[in-house]
C-alpha cells in the first residue's frame, strides 16, 4: 500500500455488501449480474445512470468466431498481429475460445443482435479482421442496444446501486486485502456526499480515460478513475503508453475539444473508401488489408497524408452506400453527420484520428486479479495481456464479457471472507488538488505532445509541463490561482493527471515504434530491446516506478511487491 489518498472528507455513511462493482459497462453489469445470481450481496457504484458509460457508445459490435468456417484460432491469429507482438496469447486464447458461449449468454440475458433473412447472427467485418465475425445490433448500435439488455436485467433482478457516484479510494484491512471502497454520491443517488460500501472484493470496471486527451471518443465520464484509484492502492499498471486513436472520427473544425462523434469502422468494413481532398484512395499499397488495416496502421497514414497535405482532416467517402443502406445499416453515424450539416449519402465524411481506447490499465491474470488481494479489474480499466500494443476491432466489448465472468468464478470458488474493518492509515498522504483549469491544461499538454505522433522533444516538454501542474499543486497553487477544492471536478482532475504523467513517462521510456505508439524519432520495431511491458507502480513519496518485464510474458499477479493472492 502506498498509503496515499484523494483529498476527501472522511465517510459519513457505510453500507456492506459481498462484493462492490465499480463500473456500469458490460463488464461490470456482467460481474454484477454473476454475481448476484451467486447469491452475492452485490452492490454497483456508476459515476453517472446506468448506462452512461462507454459500452452504450460502442457503434461497430462484437467479436467472436460465429461464423460458418471460422474458429477460434483464427480469431486469435488476427488479434495477435494487431497486437504487434506484445499479446499475452494465453489471455487471447481464453477470450477467443470462451467468446462465443459469452455472446451467447448475452443474448439470453436479452440482448437483441441483428439477424439475417434465415436468422442467423448477422456478421460484418471490421480492421484486422480476415473474417465477417462482429455482431451488431440496430445497425450500428450495438453498445446501446448491450447496455439496454443488461440495464433491464440489472433492475428485474433487483440489484442495489448506486448512480451518481465517484469512487474515491480503496479501503484495506489490517492485512492490507481489500475492504471495499469510499466513494462520493452527488447529490442524485440514494445517499449524499462522502461515504463507503465496505466489502471483501471490489471489482473495478471503470472504463477508460480518454478524457486525458482533448479531442475524444470517450464520454465525459472517462477520467481514468479506476486507474488511479488503484495505483494509489499500490497496483502495478502496464502498458499505458499504447492509447489507440480511432482513425475515423467526425471532424468537427479545428480546435474541437470534448467528445467527439465516432464513425464507425463497420462502415469501412461494409465498403466505405478513405480518400483524400482530391478523392484519391491513399490506404491502397500501404497494406494488404488496405482500408481495413489495423487501426494504428491507419491512423498513421491518415495523419502523414494530412502531414503531406497541410490539412487537420482526410475524408470517409461512402456515398455509394445509397441513402437506403445508410438509412438501415448506420442510423446512428447518418443521424450524427446530419446533425452536424454533413449528409454522407451525398458527400465524403470529414475524419480525424482521436483518443478511443486504452489498451493498457491496470495489471491483472487470467481471473481479473490485480497486485492487490480482493482487488479486480475487468474491461477498459484493465490490462489482461489481450490487446498488446493495439486492439484489434470490437474485441473491447468481448474481452468485458469474459473477464468478467472469469472474475466471478474466482471470487464464487474462493472461501467466503468477510472484509475486516477498514484500517485507518497512521499517516495518509493526501495528493495535490490541481489548481484552477487544470484539467483543460493537462488534455491540450497531452494532444501536443503524447498523440498520434511522439517523440522525445514532444514527450520531454509534455513531462515538463505536467511536472509544473503537479509542482503548482504541491505548493497549493501560484500567485495567480489557487489550488482546488475537493469535488468532482478536482478530483476527476487529480487522476487525469496522475494518469498523464504515467503515461508520459511510459511513452517516453518507450523508445520504438510499436502498435499505436508512434515515435517519430525511433521510426522502427525493436522486437530485441522492446518486446516486452512497462509496469509502473506509484511510490509512498508520489514518484513513479517504471520497470521493464523480462519478456513479453506478464509475470505472475502474485510475485508483484505487496501482492498475496
Amino acid at each position: 500500500m502506498t498509503g496515499i489518498r484523494l483529498h476527501a472528507p472522511a465517510p459519513g455513511w457505510a453500507i456492506d455488501a459481498d462484493v462492490v462493482v465499480v463500473g456500469s459497462g458490460v463488464a461490470g453489469l456482467t460481474a454484477a449480474l454473476r454475481c448476484t445470481a451467486a447469491g452475492l450481496r452485490t452492490v454497483v457504484v456508476t459515476k453517472a445512470r446506468l448506462d452512461d458509460g462507454s459500452t452504450r457508445w460502442a457503434q461497430g459490435g462484437i467479436a467472436a468466431a460465429l461464423g460458418e468456417g471460422d474458429t477460434p484460432e483464427q480469431h486469435l491469429d488476427d488479434t495477435l498481429v494487431a497486437g504487434a507482438g506484445l499479446c499475452d496469447e494465453r489471455a487471447v486464447r481464453v477470450l477467443v475460445t470462451e467468446g462465443p458461449d459469452a455472446v451467447r449468454r448475452l443474448i439470453e440475458t436479452g440482448a437483441d443482435f441483428d439477424k439475417t433473412a434465415d436468422g442467423a447472427i448477422a456478421l460484418t467485418r471490421e480492421g484486422g479482421h480476415h473474417r465477417r465475425r462482429i455482431a451488431h445490433a440496430g445497425g450500428d448500435a450495438t453498445g446501446a442496444e448491450i447496455s439496454r439488455a443488461l440495464v433491464e436485467a440489472i433492475r428485474d433482478r433487483g440489484v442495489r446501486t448506486i448512480e451518481h457516484a465517484l469512487v474515491l479510494d480503496l479501503l484495506t484491512d489490517a492485512e492490507g486485502r481489500t475492504a471495499g471502497v469510499t466513494l462520493h454520491v452527488m447529490g442524485e443517488g440514494q445517499h449524499d456526499g462522502v461515504g463507503a460500501v465496505h466489502a471483501p472484493a471490489v471489482v473495478l470496471a471503470t472504463g477508460g480515460m480518454g478524457q486525458v486527451f482533448s479531442a475524444t471518443t470517450n464520454p465525459a465520464v472517462s477520467t481514468g478513475d479506476g486507474v488511479a484509484l488503484a495505483m494509489r492502492a499500490g497496483a502495478e499498471v502496464s502498458d499505458l503508453e499504447f492509447v489507440q486513436f480511432h482513425p475515423t472520427v467526425l471532424f468537427l473544425g479545428a480546435g474541437s475539444e470534448g467528445q467527439q462523434p465516432l464513425v464507425s469502422e463497420a462502415v469501412r468494413g461494409e465498403g466505405a473508401h478513405l480518400v483524400d481532398a482530391d478523392g484519391v484512395r491513399f490506404m491502397l499499397g500501404q497494406h494488404e488489408l488496405a482500408e481495413l488495416a489495423p487501426r494504428d496502421i491507419v491512423a498513421k497514414a491518415i495523419t502523414r497524408r494530412m502531414q503531406e497535405h497541410g490539412t487537420e482532416n482526410m475524408y470517409l467517402d461512402a456515398r455509394h452506400f445509397g441513402a437506403e443502406m445508410w438509412a438501415e445499416r448506420f442510423p446512428t453515424i447518418l443521424a450524427a453527420c446530419r446533425a452536424h450539416g454533413i449528409d454522407p449519402v451525398t458527400e465524403p465524411i470529414p475524419i480525424a484520428p482521436a483518443a478511443h481506447y486504452a489498451s493498457g490499465g491496470v495489471r491483472t491474470d487470467l481471473h481479473g486479479r490485480t497486485t492487490v488481494q480482493g482487488l479486480y479489474a475487468c474491461g477498459e480499466v484493465a490490462c489482461t495481456g489481450v490487446h498488446g500494443a493495439n486492439r484489434l476491432a470490437s474485441n473491447s466489448l468481448l474481452e468485458g464479457l469474459v473477464f468478467a465472468e472469469r472474475i466471478v468464478e474466482d471470487i464464487t470458488a474462493a472461501a467466503p471472507r468477510v472484509a475486516g474493518p477498514p484500517a485507518p492509515h497512521p499517516a495518509p498522504v493526501t495528493l495535490p488538488l490541481p489548481v484552477a483549469g487544470a484539467r483543460l491544461r493537462v488534455q491540450r499538454i497531452m494532444t501536443a505532445g503524447a498523440g498520434v505522433l511522439r517523440s522525445e522533444a514532444s514527450l520531454r516538454e509534455a513531462a515538463e509541463a505536467l511536472d509544473a501542474l503537479h509542482s503548482d499543486a504541491l505548493a497549493g497553487g501560484t500567485d495567480d490561482t489557487k489550488a482546488g477544492e475537493p469535488g468532482v471536478d478536482s478530483w476527476e482532475t487529480t487522476n487525469l493527471l496522475c494518469l498523464a504523467r504515467v503515461l508520459v513517462a511510459a511513452a517516453r521510456r518507450r523508445a520504438e515504434t510499436r502498435g499505436c505508439h508512434w515515435r517519430e524519432d525511433h521510426p522502427d520495431r525493436d522486437d530485441t530491446d522492446w518486446r516486452r511491458h512497462l509496469v509502473v507502480r506509484l511510490n509512498p513519496d508520489r514518484t513513479l516506478d517504471v520497470r521493464t518485464t523480462a519478456t513479453h510474458d506478464f509475470p505472475p499477479t502474485s510475485d508483484a511487491p505487496g501482492s498475496a493472492q
